[in-house]
């Protein structure tokens, strides 16, 4: 479980492409360097979220770790377009004197989306971004979570139809997250608000009734106003 408060962004020093090692997992293994500030507490095994995705520390240095990237997690994020010297964000999994100050992440990407234009507004940049699945964009809200790239961003605009949403950067974020010096074009892992999720099966689960009811439960709800109104239903 992690905040989507970026702690600090590393570098990918190194790349092993098709590495069947038990670090790398028959995908791709990736050592980042510039990561001494998050692993003065460092375990083998430990989870560390890098853009937003959850994997696994196999070997750490004082100021480098190297985690491998399965077959499956170069499909669902954009982790397969890094390159040596990108820079990525990372962020520890929380503690139990972590403070939430985003909301809580999963590390678990749910879809890709690609930037379409970036716009100054004052000191700050606003991102519109276009969903590759636009079924996540009923769990995007406006002033709702969203985590992109790793970072726990509000979102400012929507619209469902087109299939895009906005975020913005403020000036100190930039200097914060690898997305401020993303361009159009470029892709962003996104992991919506698990929230989201739960209250729609929660609300499905409602409505439909429980399994064996003869009635699922709206319709015992429109039953029953028709009754109190004197009209027969069916």
């Amino acid at each position: 479980m992690f905040t989507g408060i970026v702690e600090t962004i590393g570098t990918v020093s190194t790349l092993e492409k098709q590495d069947d090692t038990s670090s790398g997992g028959g995908g791709t293994s990736l050592t980042i360097s510039g990561a001494e500030e998050i692993l003065s507490d460092a375990h083998l095994g430990d989870s560390i979220s890098i853009n937003g995705t959850c994997l696994t520390i196999t070997e750490f240095e004082k100021s480098s770790f190297k985690v491998g990237v399965s077959p499956e997690t170069l499909r669902r994020t954009n982790l397969g377009s890094l390159k040596q010297h990108s820079e990525v964000n990372l962020e520890r999994a929380v503690s139990a004197s972590t403070r939430m100050g985003g909301h809580f992440v999963q590390g678990h990407v749910d879809t890709i989306a690609s930037i379409i234009s970036v716009t100054p507004d004052g000191n700050a940049l606003t991102f519109r971004l276009q969903s590759r699945d636009k079924g996540v964009l009923r769990y995007i809200v406006e002033k709702g979570y969203v985590t992109l790239d790793g970072a726990s961003l509000t979102v400012t605009q929507v619209e469902d139809d087109a299939g895009w949403f906005e975020v913005m950067l403020i000036a100190y974020t930039q200097e914060r997250v690898v997305m401020a010096a993303k361009r159009p074009g470029e892709d962003v892992n996104v992991e919506v608000d698990m929230v989201g999720k739960y209250v729609e099966k929660s609300v499905a689960g409602y409505f439909a009734g429980v399994q064996g009811q003869e009635m699922p439960m709206l319709e015992k709800l429109v039953s029953r106003i028709l009754s109190e109104k004197g009209i027969k239903s069916g």
